[in-house]
């Protein structure tokens, strides 16, 4: 298309969509999405302020001046507590305390004591001339002033400032996480030569904390509601107070930001702020009806009258029905009633949200009466199973236990399972997939005829919610007849497109099939017809979203259907993409977010940026960095009420109340129909349970005045437990029949003795005043009076390492912000009953085995893949703290250093082998270790003696081969071929790796420079190269063993500690992911990833091989 041409389609375009859009601003409408603020990103130009708590930006220089009030200023500067000035800010404590008006210039979309420290969201700013955000700057003010000389704007630059995901400043307790609570909004000052006008945009569920503690009273429960205004700061005459503009004194005024406007779109302000001609104060825009007239103080305490008019006497409104919605979405006010919308990272239609980038899972029965051919076939209540990949758009559907001859006729017809598909499809920008329109509750029907013979069947899909699990509930019923496939046929359908067309509350789609049925060099053709209805319940008091799309395109491929004769399970596969009706053509560049080929981890959201670049963000629920996502334990944050049991599942959680009290378990309250005790309430529902044949119910027994007795023992299967005041059992309690019951009596009451941490802690505090400032030491000590191996100096990122005593650890004090990696050297408590300390050996095979504090864990490897579903505990050693680990594969008894216990230590992989101790005293803190299975030697590093030892593995012929030029020595690696010797030593003043003969002859420094942190190192007998994982400069490297031809294998590691070769993999243990992680060694490419169930750093690793290798760790 030529350059004219071009340009006509884009001005035409301009002139149809100009009367949309200003139906959409000036009709209610669905509350501002975060999508539709204004483009921001360091992509787009802005610059990003510093982390901090009390940060001001570099003077901003416009490109052309920007008048405020009746003044004109070519400076802006942007702060970190929601707010924009002129000049530059004072300090916080001068302003951000108090109300308006302020004694500087001031435009304030949040003005609150806002603190991005830690990675709490981040500010962005810039100044934009381009034509997509000066128009929609020009629109949103044409709309909001159109009685004014605004009729006509058109800004000739504007300055954009957003507050993406913010927090509050809370301060730092020791055990307590930050907040979740994190605000989004957005500052837009357009301008042309002759006014500025101001637009405040906030998100749904943009606004989650409305206010902020002063800092001089934090501990008083005070918040005070956030400022939002405009101050026109101090004039020349000292009498006179400058003009200002306050939208908010309540913390209900501060909610209706997101909930009301003055534009006609929740959430969105418009504000005549500056002007050539006389403008005495902020002039508000007024759709719909005119505000009262502007003054100091215009409040949001009432919603605005424009809305009012229209609304009808007997109107259902959020006041009264907001339960309706689901808990993740926030109810909005219509002219004629009430609609429900789904929180910003959920997806739905209100009602039933879920989170966006979480794997999703569907439950069902299926019924079905078919005549395969001429034979009739019934079943009855087999389930059906989906689980969906919703950040790629793949379906994956298992029905069980139809009949043979049915579940194989049923091959061709995917669309059973194409319904999930099309629910959770993958969106392209601007598209909605399924789920976005039905929620959870709505009918699919579908009619299918085969050709050539005209067979027709019937299906139909009930959805019936959401469980407690999220789980979206699904009948299905097949009815009618379809062509016979023999059992040894199997059916292909090739990727295809069908269109989708919608109306209120329905969506309908025809569309024809082919598949193909093959055996051996049998192929035949076939087709069917498909007719689908989606019926749903849609809200009607919001109107449709600007560019409603009539009809959408779903297109399918990696079609896959198969049945499994010895399961009885048929299976269904889909990858969905839900986007416009386009014809085929040359193919374009996508974002691999929308055609499903990101690296997001399959619980992770994928944001497209420009380009094919993209950003993983974990769904609600999970946490990680977008590309690995783990669950979040929610019932760990204590949010179910106090007498609920919280359950925790993936992604989510729920609440049950108790028997004797009724609520969702978010909140409880007892029964009070009658008089009755907890314990009296469960004694007499257990009672009636007991009435009925068989039932085995425990009935609590209950004192005189009606509490629970402090041992309950149950009287049909004779065990018995103590229980707490409230009646829930005292884990570790519960005894078998026959033996001595739990003592449950309440403990003798004592007092633990202050331990020095917490008497040195004390003292400082009190020398202190009680309150330290940022830069005052005060020791960090556990629940039990601890040291906590790393202490901090105040808030800086001046850290170290410390022994139990709290003495400084000699060379691990950080400046560069990398943290030290501290080892404790206490155990914590023993959980009883505790597991034997025997052995429970893996399958044969090679497998790696890694040390994860009290225990030791095996993960078996199928050639270089992590067997993950396979991994458990090798063996159990509680009060220790295993560090280093190695093999002897000689005698298949593996080896560990215990810095708790101050020892080393063996056991066979034999099954009950029981562990023996072979270094029991002349260590400290002992952590890395190498066995030579050659000479029958093993090596160890003490970074407690700062000394590198030698004995046989029966822990004869001791001997120390070097004990100075050493200040944190850690790992240790041998190379039994060539008789070298390698160990790290990370100093953090002058970190190193050495090498030395395995006699401890020859030492010398093989690197010392670029490096940090050198926590694992490794010996690769198949490559012959040295390798070492990083967690200062975060690189794996490997060089030759006279330290030549070094070369980085992976740049981007988290927090490495300990590592092995194995094959062309590297595997290593990480402090950030808690978990091992597999690395190629030709390509640099993580593979895998295994995070045990159980928490908590992991510190050694090696690998357990069937044979003798010719090298090893």
């Amino acid at each position: 298309m030529r350059g004219d041409q071009a340009a006509g389609l884009l001005a035409l375009l301009e002139l149809l969509l100009q009367p949309l859009l200003l139906l959409r601003l000036l009709s209610p409408a669905a509350a501002l999405q975060p999508g539709e603020l204004f483009p921001y990103g360091q992509f787009q130009g802005d610059q990003l302020l510093n982390e901090g708590d009390d940060e001001s930006s570099a003077a901003v220089k416009l490109a052309s001046p920007l008048r405020f009030y009746d003044a004109q200023f070519s400076y802006l500067y942007v702060g970190t507590n929601g707010i924009i000035s002129t000049q530059d800010f004072p300090r916080e404590t001068q302003y951000v305390d108090d109300g308006f008006p302020t004694d500087f210039p001031a435009i304030a979309p949040f003005l609150a004591d806002i603190d991005t420290s830690q990675g709490r969201g981040r500010i962005l700013y810039r100044e934009d001339t381009g034509p997509k955000v000066l128009g929609l700057a020009a629109r949103y003010v044409r709309a909001g002033f159109q009685r004014a000389a605004a009729s006509d704007f058109t800004p000739t630059h504007a300055f954009l400032a957003t507050w993406e995901k913010v927090g509050a400043y809370e301060e730092v307790r020791f055990g307590t996480p930050p907040s979740g609570e994190l605000n989004t909004f957005q500052a837009v000052l357009a301008s042309d030569e002759s006014d500025t006008y101001a637009l405040f945009l906030y998100p749904a569920n943009g606004l989650q904390f409305f206010g902020t503690r002063p800092k001089e009273a934090y501990n008083v429960q005070l918040k005070l509601p956030a400022r939002v205004g405009f101050c026109q700061g101090d004039t020349d005459d000292p009498k006179r107070e400058g003009a200002y503009f306050s939208l908010t004194s309540t913390e209900q005024s501060v909610k209706n930001l997101y909930q009301h406007s003055n534009l006609g779109i929740p959430g969105v302000w418009a504000f005549h702020i500056g002007s050539a001609s006389p403008l005495d104060n902020v002039r508000p825009a007024a759709v719909g009806g005119v505000l009262a007239n502007a003054r100091s103080a215009a409040s949001l305490e009432q919603p605005f009258s424009h809305a009012l008019a229209l609304e009808a006497s007997n109107k259902e409104t959020c006041e009264h029905n907001h339960r309706q919605c689901s808990r993740h979405a926030f109810c909005t006010d219509y002219a004629m009633g009430f609609c429900c919308h789904c929180q910003s990272s959920f997806f739905g239609n209100g009602k039933h949200c879920l989170p966006a980038g979480a794997p999703l899972r569907v439950n069902g029965k299926v019924d079905g009466h078919l005549h395969v051919d001429r034979t009739p076939v019934t079943f009855t209540d087999v389930d059906l199973h989906a689980y969906i990949v919703s950040n790629d758009g793949r379906a994956y559907t298992a029905i069980s236990h139809i009949p043979q001859p049915a579940a194989q006729a049923l091959l061709p017809l995917t669309p059973i399972g194409g319904l999930f598909g099309w629910l959770f499809a993958l969106e392209k920008p601007g598209w909605k997939n399924g789920f976005s329109f039905t929620g959870a509750t709505f009918i699919h029907e579908m009619e299918v005829t085969f050709y050539p013979g005209k067979e027709r069947v019937r299906i139909t899909q009930t959805a019936e919610g959401l469980d407690p699990e999220n789980y979206l509930n699904i009948k299905t019923n097949i009815q009618g007849q379809v062509p016979y496939i023999p059992a040894n046929f199997t059916a292909h359908i090739a990727p295809y497109k069908e269109l989708y067309h919608y109306s209120d509350s329905a969506v309908t789609s025809t569309s024809s099939r082919d598949y193909s049925l093959t055996s051996g060099a049998v192929n035949q053709m076939l087709s069917y017809h498909i007719n689908q209805n989606i019926t749903y319940q849609a809200c009607r008091h919001a109107p449709p979203p600007l560019g409603m799309p009539v009809t959408q395109q779903l297109s399918v491929d990696r079609v896959f259907a198969l049945y499994d004769d010895e399961e009885r399970v048929l299976r269904f596969a889909v990858a969905n993409q839900i986007g416009p009706a386009e014809e085929d053509s040359a193919p374009a560049p996508v974002n691999p977010c929308y055609d499903g080929t990101h690296m997001c981890d399959t619980t992770a959201q994928c944001h497209p940026r420009t380009g094919v670049d993209y950003t993983c963000t974990c769904a609600s629920g999970y946490q990680g960095d977008g590309r690995s996502c783990v669950d979040v334990d929610e019932c760990l944050e204590n949010r179910c009420h106090p007498s609920a049991t919280c359950y925790n599942t993936p992604g989510s959680f729920s609440c049950r109340c108790p028997p004797g009290y009724h609520g969702d378990g978010l909140q409880c309250t007892p029964d009070t129909t009658s008089g009755l005790t907890t314990c009296e309430r469960q004694q007499r529902d257990a009672q009636a349970q007991h009435a009925y044949p068989g039932a085995r119910v425990h009935i609590p027994q209950c004192d005189e005045q009606g509490h629970f007795l402090p041992l309950q023992c149950h009287g049909g299967t004779g065990f018995c437990w103590c229980v707490s005041p409230d009646g829930h059992e005292v884990p570790g309690t519960r005894t078998p029949p026959g033996s001595n019951p739990p003592h449950c009596g309440p403990p003798a009451p004592t007092q633990r003795a202050p331990t020095v941490c917490e008497r040195w802690r004390e003292s400082l505090l009190e020398h202190y005043g009680g309150a330290p400032r940022d830069d005052q030491y005060v020791p960090q000590c556990d629940n039990l009076g601890h040291f906590i191996p790393m202490q901090c100096h105040g808030k800086s990122d001046f850290c170290w390492c410390v022994d139990k005593d709290g003495r400084e650890v000699e060379g691990t004090r950080s400046q560069t912000g990398v943290t030290p990696a501290c080892i404790p050297t206490v155990a914590p408590p023993s959980v009883w009953p505790a597991p034997r300390p025997d052995v429970t050996p893996p399958s044969v095979g090679t497998f790696l085995i890694y040390a994860q504090g009290q225990q030791i864990g095996s993960l078996p490897l199928n050639g270089t893949r992590l067997q993950k579903d396979t991994a458990k505990t090798l063996l159990s050693l509680h009060g220790s703290i295993v560090v280093g680990i190695d093999y002897d594969c000689r005698e298949r008894k593996v080896y560990w250093t215990d810095v708790a216990g101050r020892t080393i230590s063996r056991a066979s992989l034999e099954p009950g082998a029981e562990p023996e101790t072979i270094i029991t005293s002349g260590l400290i803190s002992p952590e890395g270790l190498a066995i030579d299975h050659f000479r029958r030697t093993m090596y160890w590093t003490d970074s407690g003696l700062d000394k590198i030892e030698r004995a046989k593995l029966d822990g004869s012929e001791r001997k120390a081969l070097f004990h100075t030029d050493l200040v944190n020595p850690r790992a240790i690696a041998v190379d039994p071929i060539q008789g070298n010797l390698y160990w790290t030593d990370w100093n953090r003043e002058a970190p190193k790796i050495e090498m030395s003969s395995l006699d401890g002859e020859n030492r010398r420094i093989l690197v010392n420079h670029d490096i940090g942190l050198p926590n694992g190192l490794t010996f690769d007998p198949l490559s012959k190269l040295l390798c070492w994982a990083d967690a200062g400069t975060k690189k794996l490297e490997c060089t030759l063993p006279d330290g030549t031809g070094r070369r980085v294998i992976q740049n981007n590691l988290n927090y490495p500690f300990s590592i092995v070769s194995y094959a062309d993999h590297f595997y290593h243990t990480d402090w950030r992911r808690d978990g091992v992680i597999s690395v190629n060694r030709d390509s640099g490419q993580f593979t895998d990833e295994y995070l045990p169930e159980q928490r908590s750093h992991l510190y050694g690793i090696t690998a357990v091989y069937p044979y003798c290798p010719a090298g090893r760790k």
